[in-house]
């Protein structure tokens, strides 16, 4: 609840607690165990920021964040709370927030798409799972595709290019290193499986803009952007993984900002515990200085798990604003969790932390948050304020009804399936059939079957010679939208021109993926 220049996120009585705008991008947690009351929080503060006009991002993991779109209504606990504190004149009012509803799967919202060059070997590594001798032979694939401009837009675009590098390895290993067979069969395998997850509908075009997801309505407030977990929670790796994609790519996208009254945007970050598990030092190296420096572009990041002991004490360092919800004690391990969760905060001379933890009751939590100075408060045990919006799950029809009138159907909606490795290749073999030679057969097959109409050739016109200003705006066009020129008959060169080609050809890709690559990968994409 928004009033008075501040977030209202609890109160007792003898004290509100508040969170302060402008320090709310110095990130923030939400812990407890399951059925504490951390759906209504994250409710109570995403409402909040869209007061402020702040938009959000968030992920649906119940299905009963959607009731956000839908104007609230009383019941006992709510109507006691308002009476208790004097809610309603702190600015309490029930109503419906503007939202954006979105899936990867494209069932339950606008299709989330990412495309394969987007995400990068590194972070697809980690879907797959990948040893570090199969995820060199990705990085190698994915550096053969940029280099002989191949997008890799989709799964068969990436199938395509590994049986490509793997059935001509002789022609690069020399420059890359060894590729191995096995290796190669492994992340093949992987990527069925992946398609099995649902990764063909998520990897494609057209490709999500993340600032589509910071967007105001009419009446200057936040739009709630609500991710449809339920399913995608059964694919643990695609789901925190596209949000470790996300984070990247607005660290590497975003501009410098400073100090702000307000974040420029917040992003909620559910089931955190998913991105650290198994987490290797180098990820942990690279999301804790993404955490650390992300703040200065106004994003505030809040991880939402059970104990603060999931977090990664580098990162939990730097989350200033925290709320605990109970943590039940009830074996060593569960002791000890609280233990860590007591400590995290600044003591109150008036209460034992720990002891308060364990019998916190539903809606209760305990609160610390950045004052003016930007030191942590004394904890404060409170209520958490309700949520002005619907309690629960919106009904389909309504769901159905805002997707529909989205301004941003009409740019989501529709898979699109551009010219990139898998066509490139096709049109490869159309040209020289004694190219069968050197792909794999799979693909072959593949591509054969999905073959168009052989065309009517024409007689190619005489192509005029590109002035400087051509040549780089076809470089940059080729890095940064994955676009080639259409060529005409191909001509045999001597070995003089071959050489003078490639040169040119290496120097320029070298030029232009330096400029790019951190727009196109994002921190964890780029290649070595």
């Amino acid at each position: 609840m928004y009033a008075e220049d501040k977030i209202l996120i609890g109160c007792n009585e003898n004290t509100d607690v508040f969170l302060l705008p402008k320090l709310a991008n110095r990130h923030g947690l939400i812990a407890g165990a399951t059925g504490t009351g951390k759906t209504v929080t994250l409710k109570v503060m995403a409402e909040s920021f869209s007061d402020l006009g702040v938009p959000v991002f968030l992920a649906d993991m119940k299905g009963d964040i959607s009731g956000l779109a839908k104007v609230g209504s009383d019941n006992d606990f709510i109507t006691n709370n308002r009476q208790k504190y004097g809610l309603d004149e702190k600015g309490f009012n029930f109503k419906q927030y503007p939202v954006e509803f979105w899936d990867l799967f494209g069932q339950k919202g606008l299709p989330i798409r990412v495309t394969l060059s987007e995400m990068g070997p590194v972070l697809l590594a980690k879907i797959l799972n990948l040893s570090e001798a199969q995820s060199g032979v990705l990085n190698i694939v994915f550096r053969v595709a940029d280099e002989h401009s191949l997008p890799i837009i989709d799964l068969k675009d990436l199938k395509s290019m590994i049986n490509y590098v793997v059935e001509n390895k002789g022609q690069f290993e020399s420059e890359y290193g060894a590729i191995a067979d096995k290796s190669a069969n492994t992340i093949l395998r992987s990527l069925i499986a992946l398609e099995d997850q649902g990764g063909n509908d998520f990897f494609g075009e057209p490709a999500l803009e993340l600032n589509d997801f910071m967007q105001l309505d009419d009446n200057g407030k936040g739009v709630i952007n609500i991710l449809d977990a339920q399913k995608l929670s059964l694919s643990p790796e695609i789901y925190s993984t596209f949000l470790l994609w996300m984070l990247s790519t607005l660290f590497e996208t975003l501009p410098e900002v400073g100090d702000m009254d307000k974040p420029k945007f917040v992003f909620f970050f559910d089931e955190a515990h998913l991105l650290f598990d198994d987490m290797t030092p180098e990820f942990g190296k690279k999301i804790e200085q993404i955490v650390r420096l992300i703040r200065s572009k106004g994003v505030g990041l809040y991880f939402i798990s059970q104990s603060p002991a999931d977090i990664p004490d580098d990162i939990l360092a730097q989350l200033g604003n925290r709320v605990q919800h109970a943590l039940h004690a009830y074996t060593p391990k569960d002791q000890k969790a609280v233990k860590v969760a007591a400590e995290t905060f600044r003591a109150n001379p008036d209460f034992d932390t720990a002891e308060v933890i364990s019998n916190l009751g539903i809606g209760q939590a305990l609160v610390s948050t950045l004052d003016e100075k930007g030191v942590p408060s004394v904890v404060e045990q409170v209520d958490i304020v309700p949520p002005q919006s619907h309690i629960g799950a919106i009904e389909d029809e309504l769901r159905a009804q805002l997707i529909d009138i989205s301004t941003l159907k009409g740019k989501y909606a529709q898979t699109i399936d551009r010219e990139s490795a898998y066509e490139k290749l096709l049109t490869k073999i159309d040209e020289n059939p004694n190219i069968e030679s050197e792909v794999a057969p799979e693909v072959l097959e593949e591509v054969k079957v999905q073959a168009p109409p052989e065309p009517v050739e024409e007689e190619p016109e005489p192509a005029p010679q590109p002035g400087a200003a051509d040549v780089l705006g076809g470089i940059l066009g080729t890095v940064l939208g994955g676009q080639t020129q259409a060529s005409g008959k191909r001509t045999k060169k001597s070995s003089t021109q071959r050489m003078v080609e490639k040169a040119a050809t290496q120097a320029a890709n070298t030029a232009a993926r330096e400029v790019t690559k951190g727009i196109m990968r994002g921190l964890f994409g780029q290649m070595k």
